[in-house]
């Protein structure tokens, strides 16, 4: 039997993918390493806390994080894989009281975080009117991805995460492809689209302002400090593209494709960028970039 989503209870699943800081052991603040940089102040090995992170797993410069260096703290998202590690797979036992299962808990994250991942877009995926003839093979992918979640630690750890997320990939762009082609049919008048637009283009500072990308597959663009201003991205699919820096003031993300927290966390924009209902517009971007 497969699972589908919609309103109410699609609602729910969006919030337990969304991290909750108060119910996890501070898990990216240990488990991942990061090297001194723009986005942090400081060198940090795997499994190392950081010397910002406080006895009740709080940080302890949360509110002035971008201020004092850790720019990148503020981008990560662990769509919820941290507290799912800490309450559910490790039975609320946290690695300083049970030292015994830091090691598995640390290197269980960003296994955990795909597929908490592969869930956001998959219920992305059941929403779209365009997907209807595969929401049966969505919902089945999503369940699938469900049990694999409620794995014991030792069996998440031995799971092939990588295969798994190819073939849900398979999926996601098939899923792409009905939607873009169903806007594109509806579409009406020419579109002039930039040259080199495509999968995995390098756009890495490249002039976009006001840019007809509507329909586009900027699947794992780069698109680092691109600018984006005024932009037209309805029905772009953005999986895996990079916003690092991207100016994205007054841009139209409405419906756009895959987009996440984390890519928006990475970017710049203002009051007057349009994104879709289920993202938050970052409290960095109260400064407008125009």
């Amino acid at each position: 039997m497969t699972e589908y989503h919609s309103g109410a209870a699609h609602d729910s699943i969006r919030l337990s993918l969304q991290a909750d800081c108060d119910n996890c052991f501070g898990l990216c603040c240990v488990a991942l390493p990061f090297a001194a940089s723009v986005d942090f102040a400081m060198d940090k090995n795997g499994g190392q806390a950081c010397h910002n992170l406080q006895t009740d797993f709080r940080c302890g410069i949360h509110t002035t994080l971008r201020e004092q260096g850790f720019r990148g703290c503020t981008v990560y998202d662990c769509f919820g894989a941290g507290q799912l590690l800490s309450q559910y797979t490790f039975g609320g036992r946290d690695w300083r009281q049970a030292p015994e299962t830091a090691k598995a808990m640390f290197e269980a994250l960003p296994i955990m975080r795909q597929l908490q991942e592969l869930l956001w877009y998959l219920t992305d995926a059941q929403t779209l009117p365009a997907a209807r003839t595969i929401h049966d093979a969505l919902g089945s992918a999503y369940a699938e991805t469900k049990r694999l979640t409620q794995l014991n630690p030792d069996a998440l750890l031995k799971l092939d995460v990588a295969a798994h997320r190819a073939d849900v990939n398979v999926l996601l762009l098939q899923t792409s492809e009905l939607v873009r082609n169903e806007a594109r049919r509806r579409h009406k008048g020419p579109l002039k689209q930039p040259k080199k637009i495509g999968r995995g283009a390098d756009l890495i500072g490249a002039n976009l302002k006001g840019a007809d990308l509507r329909y586009a597959n900027l699947r794992g663009a780069y698109l680092i400090a691109a600018d984006l201003r005024g932009a037209n991205m309805r029905a772009a699919d953005l999986i895996g593209a990079d916003f690092r820096d991207a100016d994205l003031s007054g841009a139209d993300l409405t419906d756009s494709i895959f987009l996440t927290q984390a890519q928006l966390n990475s970017a710049k924009g203002d009051a007057h960028t349009e994104l879709p209902p289920s993202l938050s517009r970052p409290s960095h971007w109260s400064v407008s970039f125009r």
